[in-house]
């Protein structure tokens, strides 16, 4: 698919902020029974899920909400340090988030689902690489821009 300006954006197409909260709480649901990852979240920041979901949102071409919120890629980095992120935790996490993207109806067509997964892939590797203890992140990236097409890698000016 070829982007334009008659191509909708990924925040878009998944069906907004609405639906993006919806997920991000249907997913946290799972979490928080999940042997797994529910330590990982425990005592969480009760806005939690709707941070997510402004992040989703503003990765997916919606509003810059979460960078106006929260801070951007910078607060969203210092979430992620030290943690010492596992990749079966990483991969729970991935497995648990498309379980809710199918209970909250998120668009299901190829397409969609290949670009959603796409940055879900991206995004829990990159928090993996920054949760580590020897972890040396680049920080002062912006937050990505995701969209319907290959993502090429961020380079620092």
């Amino acid at each position: 698919m070829i982007n334009d300006q008659s191509t909708p954006s990924l925040y878009t197409w998944a069906g907004g902020a609405e639906a993006l909260l919806r997920l991000t709480e249907a997913f946290y649901r799972r979490v928080a029974d999940d042997a797994l990852l529910a330590p990982v979240f425990a005592g969480m920041d009760p806005g939690h899920a709707r941070y997510v979901a402004l992040w989703l949102g503003e990765v997916f071409g919606g509003p810059a909400a979460y960078t106006g919120e929260r801070g951007g890629y910078e607060f969203m980095l210092s979430q992620h340090l030290g943690r010492a992120i596992t990749e079966e935790q990483r991969r729970r996490w991935l497995n648990l988030i498309m379980d809710a993207a199918d209970e909250v109806a998120l668009p299901d067509d190829p397409e969609f689902r290949a670009a959603f997964v796409s940055y879900l892939e991206w995004g829990t590797r990159l928090a993996v690489q920054n949760s580590a203890a020897d972890a040396t992140p680049f920080h002062g990236a912006p937050v990505p821009k995701w969209g319907w097409g290959e993502a090429p890698p961020y380079l620092a000016p």
